[in-house]
């Protein structure tokens, strides 16, 4: 039997001229039809957990730490005031790639607004950072107020802050507002706290209220002039050209070197080795119960052959009969299978992709009529609509507030290739019974 009489056998079974009420195709049609359907759900995995694991890594790096952290001794004479701190940094910058550096202090204390106080963690920094680092104008939103008035620093007698939109929301303050500020210093080993009334200049948001959530930014200076500092940690962010090259660990010797005793330094991914444990973890244990899902709509195609093995056993006892070989019968039934899993991928491919790169707005929608029936449900026991609260699907306290999408080109290849597999792999056991057919005992049964 040679491969085109395979072939056009295949083609006979896929799109048979006759039998178009056949039980064999329709099943055949609906594996086909849930392989597609659970490659979507795959697709859109890998493509949103992707996108949301490169967002959240890339503030983490850029908003947090940097490429390099350095962490130095209070008793160190480059921090003991604002110029010898910023001076210090130049030097930093001089190392032979290093690109910036960015002294800062890193105070935990509370914030007081009018009637509501939180806790907080104060970062002193200096006043054209949200212009002179390329993450924080890039991935920091202002969402009230405008970041001039934390340029202009201590000139204007004013103290400005630039605080995060959660704590914002939570103390009840806005731009132009005053808030304090409380730190606790040692006076004749009593611990007192000292109140520094700060001025919103502007509420920001980096898209990961997890990060965020707590941070006040104020000038560098106004930090050494008006905070105790006695629990202050002393820190510097470290910018190299590229964090995930294999020459940080050669740069993070250097920048040591620098440093001397004062400093401990330390990588990007030292700092955050358990949180990127975890969103690989994550992001493997869902790929896994996705990849479940299309192993079981695979061995649909299972049966589907089974079935159409046994309608066409008199097909097969014939062609048997003319010369048709084992293999060749067998070909036939395999490239019917994998013809179902080809199907299923053009049809689930597109489909996963558009969902991925649409899934704000179907998380919006879903949010929408989620919400209105929570209203609904709420009017019906007689709650105000003021009293209800929003539903998020989303909670944006946990993940990034818009999902980013990063379409993975080598996992949908290998997506492809999965899927094609499988559907061989569950169609060789029915399709070598079907090629190992014996016409003689077919034909006596007709």
């Amino acid at each position: 039997m040679t491969l085109n009489a395979s072939l056009k056998f295949a083609k006979s079974l896929i799109f048979p001229k006759s039998e178009k009420k056949s039980s064999a195709r329709k099943s055949l049609f609906g594996a086909l039809v849930c392989i597609g359907i659970s490659i979507v759900p795959l697709v859109c995995v890998i493509a949103i957990t992707d996108g949301m694991i490169n967002g959240m890594t890339e503030r983490l790096i850029g908003l947090s730490t940097s490429h390099l952290q350095a962490y130095i001794a209070s008793s160190a004479p480059l921090v003991h005031n604002g110029d010898a701190f910023l001076t210090f940094a130049e030097e930093v910058e001089s190392i032979q790639g290093v690109k910036a550096a960015y002294p800062e202090i890193r105070i935990t204390g509370l914030a007081a607004g009018k009637n509501i106080r939180s806790g907080a963690e104060i970062r002193a920094v200096q006043n054209d950072i949200f212009q002179k680092n390329e993450s924080f104008n890039k991935l920091f939103n202002v969402i009230e107020g405008s970041i001039d008035g934390f340029l202009a620093g201590t000139k204007d007698k004013k103290r400005p802050a630039v605080i995060g939109q959660k704590l914002a929301e939570t103390l009840e303050i806005h731009p132009g507002d005053n808030f304090k500020i409380i730190t606790t210093r040692n006076i004749g080993g009593r611990i007192s706290p000292k109140l520094t009334t700060f001025t919103v200049s502007a509420i920001i948001s980096s898209g990961y209220q997890e990060l965020d959530a707590l941070w006040v930014f104020i000038p560098l200076q106004a930090a050494y002039d008006s905070l105790a500092l006695a629990n202050a940690s002393y820190t510097m962010m470290i910018e190299s050209y590229d964090a995930f090259s294999p020459k940080l660990v050669g740069l993070q010797k250097e920048v040591k070197s620098c440093f001397g005793r004062f400093a401990n330094i330390y990588r990007w991914d030292q700092l955050h080795a358990s949180e990127f444990e975890n969103f690989s973890s994550t992001r493997v244990m869902l790929v896994f119960i996705m990849t479940l899902i299309v192993l079981v709509a695979s061995i649909n195609i299972s049966s589907a052959i089974v079935m159409l093995v046994m309608e066409r056993r008199k097909e097969i006892a014939i062609l048997k009969s003319i010369g048709a070989t084992p293999s060749g019968i067998t070909l036939s039934f395999l490239l019917a299978g994998l013809s179902c899993g080809i199907g299923g991928v053009i049809l689930g491919l597109p489909v996963g992709l558009l969902c991925a790169v649409n899934s704000n707005q179907i998380v919006s929608m879903l949010e929408k009529a989620v919400n209105f029936i929570v209203l609904l449900y709420n009017s019906a026991k007689g709650i105000p609509a003021s009293q209800v609260s929003a539903v998020h699907l989303m909670d944006p306290a946990y993940y990034l507030s818009e999902i980013p999408v990063s379409i993975p080109f080598y996992q949908l290849l290998f997506i492809i290739a999965g899927t094609l597999i499988l559907s061989l792999l569950v169609s060789v056991i029915p399709a070598i019974k079907a090629g190992r057919e014996k016409p003689l005992d077919i034909l006596r049964k007709l």
